[in-house]
């Protein structure tokens, strides 16, 4: 069938001749269905880099949320009169340098029973200048109390290709939440 296409190619005007051949040239394919295919690649691949970053990073706040509750549920960080300050530094000294640590914000309740005990992800407000305007509780509560923790940061995404976004919040970020809900022990 090439032959023939051929044939009734070359018995047409001397002038189509450059089209021929360039019509004929197999020495760039590759290189042709690469930059077609190129893109699409970059981008899926873009988007699974971001994607595990993110799950990445939210894996290590739940292990440092897991720590950190413990030092409430034994009653030291009562006991010394912890600030919200002090366990959003402790928790940032356990994230191995991947947060930034002024963006930690603590949310600590206690409640008497767990029927009451409110785990629902916080809704971020943010001001005129993008700055969060909402204020953390931070009551830990005594022995054998119900104490629910959450650690919250907003990680910066990039609008990825293809309109790849993984943003759950404004400003281009994902607000990432870790959830400890647990009875302090008796201290």
């Amino acid at each position: 069938m090439s032959f023939c296409f051929r044939e009734s190619v070359g018995r047409r005007k001397s002038h189509l001749r450059p089209c021929r051949r360039f019509a004929f040239c197999d020495t760039g394919g590759a290189a042709v269905e690469f930059a077609l295919i190129a893109p699409a690649f970059l981008a899926l691949l873009a988007a699974l880099f971001q994607t595990v970053l993110v799950f990445f990073a939210g894996r290590v706040l739940d292990e440092t949320t897991e720590q950190a509750s413990r030092y409430i549920l034994t009653g030291q960080a009562q006991k010394s009169n912890m600030s919200q300050g002090d366990f959003a530094t402790w928790v940032c000294g356990k994230t191995f340098a991947l947060f930034n640590c002024n963006n930690f914000m603590i949310n600590a309740q206690s409640y008497s029973d767990f029927g009451s005990a409110n785990t629902a992800v916080p809704t971020i407000t943010f001001d005129k200048n993008g700055q969060i305007s909402n204020s953390w509780n931070w009551s830990l509560g005594g022995s054998g109390d119900i104490v629910v923790v959450q650690v919250m940061y907003l990680w910066p995404v990039v609008g990825g290709p293809l309109g790849f976004n993984l943003s759950n919040v404004g400003n281009g970020q994902r607000l990432l939440v870790s959830t400890a809900v647990f009875r302090t022990e008796p201290y």
